[in-house]
């Protein structure tokens, strides 16, 4: 079992296991009759994040730099053979995503390349069912799946102009990597994307692999450019050692991948460099000028350039030859990607959960607290009732009275606060709304289609960006005024009525403005330059922002709901509170009013009082179990974060 299986196998479990304990702290919040929508909203919205928690890995090469065999290397050898296509030359003609999706039957869907001719992003395609052509998977059946498997790399030959329309060929560009025939037509991929649904040990655990076309692919479908490389948790670029590091590589490496978190380089094919004739060390020199070579062009440190043999490590697996193996290197790239993916996912997964979980844990203490305070005072009271005469119980009464008009005061007080606050929240979902976003959108596509200049059509993205950012900004105003408002009110009831509040947690909008940023990079990578663009690129630019436009829109779609999410939160702990707080006046003030200084109904009272005391503290002997089950649960393996490449 190579490290990377192990370790992923441990991030799997690590996941189930934070989920058991969330459900056990959930069981637990129910039985002490704790929970509300609120809170019950946030620990299934987590459940859910576990649940549905992914691991992208990208692979990303030009063509015969050996992606696919190395794919098939690393996660397919188990079956024996190649799953993925793999020959000399192109063998990826559209880009592919691997993974497992446990609602749908095994199955490869495929999306004609007719559709780039549409309007339409690929990420609004996915939900268009009929768009796609589906295939189903036989698991049972290896030749089946090998056909199947097929299907993804196929062509066909259209005349130039059909090419053309599709944007995937240029004759200006002696990059496009398509040549023209005698006839006059050009090759052509059939698909424009693929998604194969197989379940895969680790695709079910929740890994995602895909597999990229070359630098054509990457520059000409924005998916790829905007989305599916950028937010993949890894990504390795393939480089070959019997090629060098083309111009082509390094376009593909500064304009798309460069050097950061989760990205690895590998030198795949260094057998090309075995030779008999050579010895071991004149190889592994060889090897190693190769490797520095290639770290100079890309400015990477040399420890940063994994050289491996995908053919051979394949080969070995198969035929379980451990020498063969160890010689390929493979191994190594696979301890250095299980090092630099899951520790780091697990992490940003941990560090999500325990500030998650710490406001669950706050809000549900607190309101424990609050009652088990209220049931110790109630007996406090009624026990110095005993020998008390009647105008001891009636002052008492009054002073209930009076503090329940006091309380009353204030809930009519956050009535008020309740009306700013639905009106800060229409403006924040003002500027935050579709409707404003479908028109700078509308207006964007205007400008950019009656511009034929380069520096017109900038201009029309660049005044997109600028619209969405200013109006994030002015809806980051609104949650300000939103939680300097709460704030206050929570200090109040605090104050003045005992409340164990503390002051919301402040939502940001940052992660919203990252992503504003990165697609905004993106798009400055491929169309920022100073330099006049062509009419082909003038057209992948418009393409290119339908692109832009459906990601922003689903940046913004995800604020929306976290948003109300947080709107619901920060009201929900002082509602909760009000009404315990409304119901122990009224209990305390019944109490008092049964008794009329009669011993045995007094004894009655205090004894269910401290039964009921008893209890409570149960449940907080429990629900502080469950919490140490969570804590231990986010915490566990923090042992194996850094296992050595």
């Amino acid at each position: 079992m190579s490290q990377l299986v192990q370790h992923f196998g441990e991030y799997s479990a690590w996941r189930d296991g934070v989920a058991a304990a969330l459900s056990c702290y959930r069981e637990a919040v129910a039985d002490a009759n704790l929970s509300d929508p609120a809170s019950d909203a946030r620990i299934v919205r987590t459940l859910e994040r576990l649940a549905e928690d992914r691991l992208t890995v990208a692979f990303v090469a030009e063509f015969s730099r050996g992606k696919s065999e190395l794919i098939n290397a690393i996660f397919f050898a188990d079956y024996g053979q190649r799953m993925l296509p793999s020959s000399v030359g192109r063998t990826t003609m559209c880009p592919t995503e691997l993974l497992w999706d446990e609602a749908l039957a095994p199955s490869i869907r495929l999306l004609p390349i007719e559709t780039r001719t549409g309007t339409g992003s690929l990420a609004e395609l996915r939900a268009q069912n009929d768009a796609w052509t589906t295939l189903p998977l036989d698991i049972d059946s290896t030749e089946d799946m090998l056909a199947a498997f097929g299907r993804v790399s196929e062509t066909r030959r259209v005349p130039i102009a059909e090419a053309k329309a599709y944007e995937l060929y240029d004759e200006e560009d002696p990059d496009c990597g398509l040549a023209a025939g005698a006839d006059g037509s050009v090759e052509i991929p059939r698909w424009r994307h693929a998604i194969v649904n197989f379940p895969h040990p680790l695709l079910k655990q929740g890994l995602v692999i895909i597999d990229t076309p070359g630098l054509n692919a990457i520059g000409t479908e924005p998916e790829l450019t905007l989305n599916l490389i950028p937010k993949a948790h890894a990504v390795l670029y393939i480089l070959a050692a019997d090629t060098g590091v083309t111009r082509s590589d390094i376009d593909i490496w500064r304009n798309h991948i460069g050097a950061g978190p989760g990205r690895m380089v590998v030198l795949n094919k260094i057998d090309s460099m075995w030779d008999e004739l050579r010895g071991e060390a004149e190889i592994e020199r060889q090897i190693a000028r190769q490797v520095d070579a290639a770290a100079q062009t890309l400015e990477l440190a040399p420890e940063q350039i994994f050289p491996v043999s995908a053919q051979k490590g394949l080969v070995a697996k198969v035929g379980r030859d451990e020498a063969l193996l160890a010689k390929s290197r493979l191994p190594a790239l696979e301890a250095a990607l299980s090092v630099e993916l899951i520790p780091a996912r697990r992490e940003m997964m941990r560090s999500q959960l325990h500030a998650d979980a710490a406001e669950l844990f706050a809000s549900r203490q607190s309101l424990l607290s609050a009652r088990l305070r209220s049931v110790v005072e109630q007996s406090m009271e009624l026990k110095s009732l005993r020998g008390k005469n009647r105008n001891i119980v009636e002052h008492m009464m009054r002073r209930i009275d009076l503090e329940k008009t006091d309380f009353d005061a204030s809930v009519q007080k956050l009535q008020g606060t309740r009306t700013v606050l639905s009106r800060l929240a229409a403006e924040l979902f003002m500027h935050l709304g579709m409707d404003a976003l479908k028109k700078t959108t509308f207006e964007t596509r205007e400008a950019m289609n009656s511009s034929m200049f380069t520096s017109g059509m900038r201009d029309a993205v660049r005044q997109f960006f600028a619209e969405v950012r200013g109006r994030i900004m002015l809806s980051a105003q609104k949650i300000s005024e939103i939680s300097e408002m709460m704030g206050v009110m929570y200090r109040r009831f605090s104050t003045e009525h005992g409340f164990a509040l503390s002051v919301p947690k402040a939502f940001t909008l940052q992660r919203c403005l990252d992503e504003l940023a990165a697609i905004e990079e993106v798009y400055q990578k491929q169309f920022g330059a100073a330099a006049l663009l062509t009419m082909p690129q003038l057209t992948l630019m418009r393409k290119f922002f339908d692109s832009i436009a459906s990601r922003v829109k689903g940046a913004l779609e995800a604020t929306n709901r976290d948003a109300q999410a947080w709107l619901k939160a920060v009201m929900a702990p002082l509602e909760t509170q009000i009404r315990e707080h409304r119901e122990q006046l009224k209990q305390r003030r019944a109490s008092i009013e049964r008794i009329h200084l009669a011993a045995d109904d007094l004894e009655v009272k205090v004894g269910t009082l401290e039964t009921m005391q008893a209890e409570l503290e149960a449940h907080r002997t429990a629900l502080a179990q469950a919490e140490a089950g969570l804590k231990a649960a986010l915490a566990a393996d923090a042992s194996k974060q850094a296992l050595p490449a």
